[in-house]
């Protein structure tokens, strides 16, 4: 997949996660861990890379993984896990959305959503499914502004993944946009 964009008149640009990737996503990773430790009680760490290749949940198979970066002015600057058809056939799942804080609220994230909205409604997909992590008001804010209905609190499922010491404990809001 490639998605090519402009925002503010600099291109941004959403492809396929490539083998030599793994270094700018780590940074992204790194910079990020505002969003891990809300996420997950502990900030990222090396193998959090090569596990977005392998975290799946029961019933799912790596043809439906989606790993993609975003490119700002030919930089890595954001990275999205997504799942095809979970949790049914006409949704996509999103597990990370991160967009290093340097780059934050500069429209790239909004517009990344909305073209991924629109590829993902040529295949006839009607929503897209993610979750917050409670008390995370940067998420919670972004996914309202991009018109999220959010449910109640629930404990975050691991799939087939190790859950870290404190991850257990949090509880994730799920949030769903639906795909007009």
């Amino acid at each position: 997949m490639r998605i090519d964009l402009s925002v503010d008149g600099h291109p941004v640009v959403v492809r396929d996660l490539e083998p030599a990737d793994e270094r700018a996503v780590l940074a992204v990773f790194d910079a990020s861990d505002d969003w891990f430790v809300a996420a997950t009680g502990q900030p990222s760490a090396p193998g959090d890379v090569q596990s977005a290749y392998y975290s799946l949940p029961e019933g799912y198979d790596f043809d439906d993984k989606v790993l993609l970066v975003i490119e700002a002015d030919r930089e890595v600057v954001g990275f999205v896990d997504a799942l095809r058809r979970y949790p049914h056939t006409a949704s996509v799942g999103i597990g990370t959305f991160l967009i290093r804080p340097e780059f934050r609220r500069l429209g790239i994230g909004r517009s990344v959503v909305r073209a991924l909205s629109a590829a993902a409604a040529e295949q006839d997909v009607a929503q897209i499914s993610t979750h917050v992590a409670e008390g995370w008001a940067p998420g919670r804010k972004f996914l309202a502004a991009l018109g999220a209905d959010f449910s109640a609190p629930v404990s975050p499922g691991g799939g087939n993944r190790t859950v870290g010491p404190a991850e257990g404990a949090r509880k994730v809001i799920p949030a769903t946009l639906v795909i007009a």
